[in-house]
């Protein structure tokens, strides 16, 4: 899995360079929570539920169903959120769909259980490219720590980075031509 912070680059990046009109502070920070969320299956460990379980690490959270219906239900809380219910819908999925997209490119783990309930299998993408965070945090100052990091930077944050400045250029000619029409 890639770090948990790293996680929220997608919803980060996405969200600033949409800018606040079309993704408003609240559905930002929810965003940002959703695409952390599915690590919390962790906390299964400490009941005794093994990482290969269905309800282990990556294994339902990390689903297609709960990318799906989460946003569903948060969908509840529209008026919360002050967006139209598809943006809402839509930035909470591409939000959590991308904690385990992630967890699938990287270079460890026994995979990401998408098809959970109807399948028990775990899937990697065709490529595993971000490097495998370890779980404990001393382990990130070591030099497999700083390669993690590093990992992340190059394949997660940069691209983000990239995308988040080219929606704020496209945004920015958008609206400049359109309150400045040429004659």
């Amino acid at each position: 899995m890639p770090t948990v912070i790293t996680h929220a680059a997608i919803p980060i990046c996405l969200g600033l360079g949409l800018g606040s009109r079309i993704i408003p502070p609240k559905l930002l920070l929810a965003g940002i929570a959703l695409s952390m969320l599915p690590d919390a299956d962790v906390l299964a460990f400490r009941f005794g539920v093994k990482y290969a379980d269905q309800f282990g690490h990556r294994g339902f959270t990390h689903s297609l169903l709960f990318a799906f219906l989460l946003p569903t239900f948060a969908l509840l809380f529209y008026r919360w959120f002050k967006a139209k219910w598809l943006t809402i819908w839509s930035f909470l999925t591409v939000s959590l769909l991308s904690h385990s997209l992630l967890d699938s490119i990287t270079t460890g783990g026994l995979g990401v259980g998408w098809l959970w309930p109807w399948s028990d299998e775990r899937f990697f993408a065709p490529f595993q490219v971000i490097r495998v965070a370890p779980f404990q945090l001393s382990k990130y100052l070591t030099p497999q720590g700083f390669a993690v990091i590093q990992s992340e930077l190059y394949w997660v944050w940069m691209p983000g980075i990239i995308c988040m400045v080219g929606l704020w250029l496209l945004r920015r000619c958008f609206f400049q031509k359109r309150a400045f029409p040429s004659s």
